[in-house]
């Protein structure tokens, strides 16, 4: 009888729209603390092991909304780029960083500590914490997949990102 009230509910819930869960939003009020999520697909991407190239501030007169956060731009096209697209631009869980997910839980991500992979958008959040995800990429990534469905509507961490303070985003 259990099998049956589950299947019915789990088919019922097919129907339902997708719950989206919070982005990270620090004191600055911005996600990805206040950075330009379109400017990292500019950035020359140094190989695993080396540090990514530092973030690109955004300015506060370059906004746009999405997934009940504000994101801030260094410029009107980059602006323009993410709200044709934001999907395509939002870094992936939230903000969240990517080995916290695939460890089963939401931390905040560092925008400086970035990686673009299969053309997604990844966030860790210390510099130790992306040596053990880099160990194995593919891997923590399906591991972070399979953990989202279940911790995404958790409500967005409210812890501050470890040895970082965001000058962003700039004031325009």
């Amino acid at each position: 009888m259990k099998r049956v009230l589950f299947a019915a509910l789990a088919a019922a819930s097919f129907g339902l729209p997708a719950f989206a869960g919070d982005q990270y939003i620090d004191s600055t009020g911005f996600a990805v603390s206040g950075y330009d999520v379109v400017a990292y697909r500019d950035l020359a991407q140094n190989p695993v092991g080396s540090a990514q190239p530092a973030a690109v501030p955004g300015n506060a007169a370059y906004t746009a909304d999405h997934n009940g956060a504000t994101f801030a731009f260094s410029s009107a096209e980059n602006r323009d780029k993410f709200a044709a697209n934001p999907d395509y631009y939002a870094p992936q869980y939230d903000g969240h960083c990517a080995y916290g997910v695939s460890k089963g839980g939401k931390v905040p991500g560092n925008p400086n500590l970035w990686r673009i992979v299969d053309d997604k958008l990844y966030l860790n959040i210390t510099k130790n914490v992306v040596g053990f995800w880099e160990e194995d990429i593919p891997g923590n990534i399906n591991l972070a997949q399979g953990n989202w469905p279940e911790i995404e509507p958790a409500d967005a961490s409210k812890n501050v990102i470890p040895n970082f303070t965001s000058s962003a985003p700039e004031q325009g």
